[in-house]
């Protein structure tokens, strides 16, 4: 099976932030078109969930049970609302009320948010299981086109680089690339299902991920079968054949010394390949004191993509713990708009994100494996820049 990749959909877009007039259209106190205001629909939902999901008066209930925002929620829908008017359905609850397009938004982001099953959350909102999963998968479908474009590659990487830098002092940095597993619930006995297998006996599937220093997703594919190693997922994807073309990671050199030049590239751990534009850390023992150091600062900018695909599980929980039996097809379609809400949040400066802990722990069961490809020009380049880090500690 062939993974998605959002690349060819990426080239339509240019643009990073949302765009400021959307922002204003889509202030919290703001009427969407054919709706009640959001603070009224807010205060009126609320209401009507059931069970122990509202145990509280706090009015910040309703958006820890929906992962965002009553800002960022406005702006989801109206992100979605042309193609839920454009195609309408007759979803209603079980008393028989039409759903509006907040209605449908929220049972959506709370099946993404909770990753608790069709039943519990029908039960929860008043539906059946069908009409959940209906609704969801409308969703899915409409934010994996028009969220697509909080997903892309910066045009301009010099304030990523210098962000990166003020870490732990990488410099000419652009990325950080990190693999984890979406665990899934296969029947072992269909003989297909085994190339899911991973090294921990779990069914997964592969997300790859390459990361910002603001822990923003710049670029992801998922779909590959948890058995595969980490190198060979990299060199399936697109981000790999762009990088190889020079259409990514392409930009100005950076003067390390006289005669050295330091060409832009990501960091990644010992389970991807030493190339020119992928620096991995220094393996085996002894090492001398630069290369020790060299491998502390690369974990420490390295860990921005942990904590980024840690806090992607923790916050979106349908793609946490496992999957029963999910449609591999349309699995990855899930995990991207998991990706894109990751980035919504981030782009909105949702202040949800502030209650979220801080961890770099998203595959905790793993062991880590070393990929031994060493790409001969890019170990002189890592040496270089080894030697250039040591000689600044040396003179300091």
């Amino acid at each position: 099976m062939r993974p998605l990749k959002g690349i060819k959909k990426r080239k339509r877009v240019a643009e990073k932030k949302v765009d400021q007039n959307v922002l204003a259209a889509a202030a919290p106190a703001t009427a969407l078109r054919g709706g009640p205001p959001l603070q009224d629909w807010w205060d009126e939902f609320s209401q009507r969930i059931s069970g122990p999901l509202l145990d509280s008066k706090d009015p910040k209930t309703l958006e820890s049970i929906l992962k965002v925002s009553r800002k960022t929620f406005n702006y989801i829908c109206s992100l979605v609302k042309d193609d839920f008017t454009a195609r309408p359905a007759n979803f209603s609850d079980s008393n028989g009320k039409p759903l509006s397009l907040n209605d449908r938004v929220a049972i959506a982001l709370r099946r993404l948010g909770s990753g608790e099953s069709l039943s519990i959350i029908g039960e929860s909102f008043g539906m059946n299981q069908s009409t959940v999963s209906q609704i969801t998968w409308r969703f899915v479908e409409s934010m994996e086109e028009r969220g697509l474009k909080h997903l892309s590659w910066p045009a301009k990487s010099d304030e990523v680089k210098s962000k990166f830098e003020k870490i732990s002092g990488l410099p000419n940095c652009c990325g950080a690339i990190d693999i984890t597993h979406i665990v899934m619930n296969l029947p072992a006995v269909e003989p297909s299902n085994k190339v899911w297998l991973d090294d921990e006996k779990n069914y997964s599937m592969i997300l790859q991920a390459t990361v910002d220093p603001d822990m923003r997703f710049l670029d992801v594919i998922a779909g590959w079968p948890g058995s595969l190693s980490d190198e060979v997922a990299l060199r399936n994807s697109g981000f790999y054949r762009l990088a190889e073309k020079g259409k990514r990671l392409d930009g100005e050199k950076l003067q390390l010394s006289e005669g050295t030049e330091l060409r832009e590239y990501i960091v990644g751990d010992s389970g991807f390949p030493l190339l020119p534009w992928l620096l991995t850390p220094y393996q085996g023992k002894p090492m001398s004191n630069s290369q020790m150091e060299f491998n502390k600062r690369h974990s420490e900018t390295r860990k921005v993509a942990q904590m980024a695909l840690a806090r992607l599980k923790d916050k979106w929980r349908i793609i946490n713990g496992v999957m029963w039996m999910p449609d591999r097809n349309r699995l990855p379609r899930i995990i991207l708009v998991c990706c894109l809400l990751h980035n919504i949040l981030i782009d909105m400066d949702d202040k949800v994100l502030d209650d979220l802990p801080v961890s770099h722990q998203h595959d905790m069961s793993y062991k880590q494996r070393n990929c031994k490809f060493v790409d001969e020009a890019a170990s002189i380049m890592r040496d270089k820049l080894c030697h250039h880090l040591w000689g600044k500690v040396s003179e300091a």
